[in-house]
């Protein structure tokens, strides 16, 4: 049986439909009745119904929001973060406003975004948290992240451009077609470090532990674990990544794998 199971948020817990589905809920239900524990691996902050999916997954676990970035538990309060260098942070708004990209920076639990334009306002909503347009002093916390939300065409290009220092990884969601979300962090974060902190903290082996997803983001991640899943709607480097390959996020894949892990040793 898999230890430890690491979920992908867009495009593997959530598809079309904007939230988890039930079956989601019920396969996570019985996986922890079995002992096994489960993590969100997102790129998104703690904040809005993303922190409650957190809770509602497993209180008892480890979740790792912004990319690696940041890692709580929810039943201690425990945080884990490690912040992005101040040069970094001026640099990346300085590429933003040259290459004319909405930019976000991130504290574990608040963003802000001094935008308005649709890409700012649409991704408000995806995450379900109220827009409204804030200067970047104006963060509650210390930035642990920065991220371009750009048209997908121009996604290479803003990977590309992550000031030194940093690392830059690439996400989408299925509720904003179109677009792309770069996620800029420090130096060797990314969400195959955050697994490997989680696996630390619960006591598990990578080799006994599965990450699922469906983004670029996702495949260190997926080749860090014993058993590396895509989902039926990942991109091509992902199923080249991986060791499984689940269903659609559409057709409740994510919930199949969780229940098929307690057949896998």
């Amino acid at each position: 049986m898999v230890e430890l199971i690491c979920l992908d948020v867009d495009g593997t817990l959530v598809g079309s439909r904007g939230e988890p589905s039930p079956a989601v809920w019920s396969a996570a239900e019985r996986a922890r009745r079995r002992g096994q524990r489960l993590t969100l691996c997102t790129a998104r902050l703690a904040a809005g119904p993303t922190r409650d999916w957190a809770e509602r997954l497993d209180p008892d676990g480890w979740h790792v929001f912004h990319t690696g970035a940041a890692l709580w538990q929810p039943s201690t309060g425990a945080l884990d973060t490690t912040p992005l260098p101040t040069d970094a942070l001026a640099a990346a708004v300085g590429i933003a406003a040259s290459r004319g990209w909405v930019l976000e920076a991130y504290s574990w639990d608040d963003y802000v975004v001094d935008d308005d334009r649709s890409l700012a306002r649409d991704h408000a909503s995806l995450l379900s948290i109220p827009f409204r347009r804030r200067p970047l002093n104006s963060l509650d916390g210390e930035v642990v992240r920065v991220q371009y939300v750009v048209p997908s065409a121009e996604a290479d290009d803003a990977v590309a451009s992550a000031p030194p220092g940093t690392t830059a990884s690439a996400a989408t969601s299925p509720v904003m077609p179109g677009a792309t979300f770069v996620s800029v962090t420090a130096a060797d974060v990314s969400k195959a470090s955050g697994v490997t902190k989680v696996a630390g903290h619960v006591g598990v082996a990578l080799s006994d532990a599965m990450m699922v997803g469906d983004g670029h983001n996702d495949i260190p991640a997926i080749e860090v674990v014993g058993w590396g899943v895509a989902m039926g709607n990942a991109e091509p480097e992902v199923i080249a990544a991986a060791r499984i390959v689940a269903g659609h996020v559409d057709a409740d894949g994510a919930a199949d794998m969780i229940d098929r892990s307690m057949d896998l040793a």
